[in-house]
């Protein structure tokens, strides 16, 4: 019996309402973890080159971490994974909650979904016992309603859905679970759409082996007592107001983007910003909300009155901005009434947001009038007129159909406006600067899924405990010079991206970058047996990243002769890119990887298809 793992996928097929499991040997999971690094194995080998995103052959899943479902702090993350219809790259979408320990407690370490139902359907795997059923009573509930009615049917059961936003197939769509825990990023929830998959209702009492529970305690109490004991810094932070805390700050350090990546900071002055504070928003926390294994709770419940609210989660820093500083917009409320909005649709809050700002930028220079807005007035902080708008691109209504598939689609359809619209490859930019954090410049423009913060932006998570002497994770020391342009910095840049894809793959949450020494290789062990180094382990992440980069690869895409707004920069984020190549392994000029790098990765089967 396997240790923190579970030995075993699920393949479903919509197309014939088939279930079929499948083992895996341990050397897959030696190479390949679970989360991030389980999904590119696996859908790199099973998805053809070039397929339709949203059509029966198209194959994506549901990962949870290798020690995701066991009490190691902060690991509840789980990871949907795919072709991006919106990027048409590699796509992923890292997420939290409950539903990704579930996933471990059926019995499986993947849920992969392929083919296409007739009509609407929602699977079951309910101890044991896996369906596939009728969902024309959901179809066309949002997803908390999808949620609660399924709740009432089948009791304690985690649930996995699309709104409407999904079902409509828009591509910068999402999959809910938790009632506003988002797998938000990538197009998934136009995927579940395609498939006329409405949700995933899981139960599962497949009890988790480890392999020195002692020691899996011992490290936990330690770890949980530093973060416990913390009261002052970045972890009281994070419990009190969670991401919000850094609605202020970060907007006066010149990280927070305002008025569509176009503005200064006086184009929302103090008395507008601290409108939107974390601290305003706190006002409204009725109790913490925490993902499972977490000892922090950065999430909250509210209720807001003036919004008609009884009972919402907390905003993200990420839907503050994009519908806050983005939009000049300093309405609380229509803040929360957004985010409310976006995670009963399952609709991604940046990109919505952001498209939202592309188009009150095309108003205010004429490129569109009242005629094409079906009257509305598109005017920086106009929230009413947002609200109203986001609710047209939720339901595919006039101008909201046009904006549903993001800014470079809708840019596209016009004709015109393009110079607008802040994406990378079809995908918004996550809401942090690369004026500020240099490093994200390389990682909005060339990680195999672009336009994101939460892949592997090294200046962006160097806050944290990893630069200090003793370091975030033992063994893991940054060059003492990965600052400047040069060979240092190319080297930290090869060493975070690696680390990095690690954590995801044992669904490690990001926010363990900012807190404080964890036990990584030490809690491996107590869960999975397993005597790791951190050479394994940097070796780990550059094979996962080396092959989401040729998945990407693969699919045609010349992905180094990719370019972000010009707005959005003022680094030469190329050069930085083809240093980091060279350390990767991987062609400057090309950003293919190299023959023997592939071959040291225990990648040959790549060589065929790149070469």
């Amino acid at each position: 019996m396997p240790n923190g793992y579970m030995g075993k996928i699920l393949w479903v097929n919509l197309t014939d309402g088939t279930f079929k499991e499948e083992d895996l040997p341990e050397e897959i999971y030696r190479q390949y973890l679970g989360g991030i690094g389980l999904a590119t194995k696996l859908i790199y080998e099973n998805l053809p080159p070039k397929t339709d995103a949203l059509t029966p052959e198209s194959v994506f899943g549901f990962f949870p971490g290798l020690l995701t479902g066991t009490v190691a702090p902060l690991t509840g993350r789980f990871m949907v994974a795919g072709k991006s219809p919106l990027t048409k790259t590699w796509g992923d979408s890292n997420c939290g909650g409950y539903f990704g320990p579930e996933i471990k407690k059926c019995g499986y370490d993947a849920i992969l979904i392929k083919g296409m139902a007739e009509s609407p359907k929602y699977i079951t795997i309910i101890e044991d016992n896996n369906q596939i059923l009728d969902a024309s009573d959901l179809w066309g509930l949002d997803a908390v309603q999808t949620e609660d009615k399924l709740k009432e049917k089948y009791g304690r059961v985690q649930i996995a859905s699309i709104g409407q936003s999904g079902e409509k197939l828009s591509l910068i769509s999402g999959i809910v679970n938790d009632k506003a825990r988002l797998a938000g990023r990538s197009g998934f929830g136009a995927i579940m759409g395609s498939k006329k998959l409405k949700a995933i209702v899981l139960k599962g009492a497949k009890k988790i082996e480890v392999a020195d529970n002692n020691a899996l305690i011992q490290h936990t109490k330690e770890y949980n007592e530093g973060i416990n004991n913390a009261t002052v810094g970045g972890i009281e932070g994070y419990r009190t107001l969670g991401t919000t805390m850094g609605n202020e700050i970060l907007f006066k350090i010149g990280d927070t983007p305002c008025k569509n990546w176009g503005g200064t900071k006086e184009d929302f002055p103090p008395e507008k910003l601290s409108k939107i504070s974390g601290v305003e928003i706190d006002k409204y926390k009725q109790k913490p909300y925490g993902c499972f294994s977490c000892p922090v709770r950065c999430g909250a419940i509210m209720k807001v009155p003036e919004a008609n609210l009884e009972e919402t989660h907390r905003p993200e820093y990420e839907t503050c901005a994009s519908f806050g500083h983005l939009l000049l917009n300093d309405d609380l409320m229509s803040i929360f009434k957004a985010n409310d909005l976006c995670n009963r649709a399952g609709i991604d809050t940046i990109s919505a947001g952001a498209t939202i700002a592309f188009a009150i930028e095309c108003y205010e220079n004429n490129l569109i009038s009242k005629d094409d807005t079906d009257g509305l007035e598109l005017t920086w902080g106009n929230s009413e007129a947002i609200i109203t708008l986001l609710n047209k691109m939720i339901n595919r209504e006039g101008f909201g159909d046009l904006l549903a598939d993001g800014s470079k689609i809708a840019a596209e359809k016009l004709g015109k406006g393009s110079e607008y619209a802040m994406h990378s490859m079809g995908q918004e930019l996550g809401m942090h600067s690369p004026k500020y954090y240099k490093n994200m410049g390389t990682t909005f423009a060339f990680d195999p899924t672009p336009g994101r913060h939460t892949t592997a932006s090294l200046d962006f998570f160097v806050m944290g405990p990893i630069i200090k002497p003793n370091g975030l994770f033992e063994g893991i020391t940054l060059p003492r010079k990965f600052k400047r342009p040069g060979d240092d910095r190319s080297e930290a840049e090869k060493l975070f991206t690696a680390i990095m894809q690690f954590t995801h793959s044992i669904g490690l949450c990001e926010f363990a970058y900012v807190f404080q020494k964890y036990p990584l290789l030490e809690l491996i062990k107590a869960v999975v047996g397993w005597d790791l180094t951190i050479e394994e382990a940097i070796k780990t992440g550059r094979r996962i990243q080396t092959l989401r980069q040729a998945f990407t690869l693969r699919e045609g895409i010349d992905i180094i002769k990719n370019r972000i707004p010009e707005r959005t920069v003022t680094v030469d984020y190329l050069e930085d890119y083809k240093g980091y190549c060279e350390k990767m392994g991987w062609n400057p000029e090309t950003a293919y990887p190299l023959k023997e790098t592939l071959t040291d990765l225990n990648l040959d089967f790549v060589i065929k298809d790149l070469f």
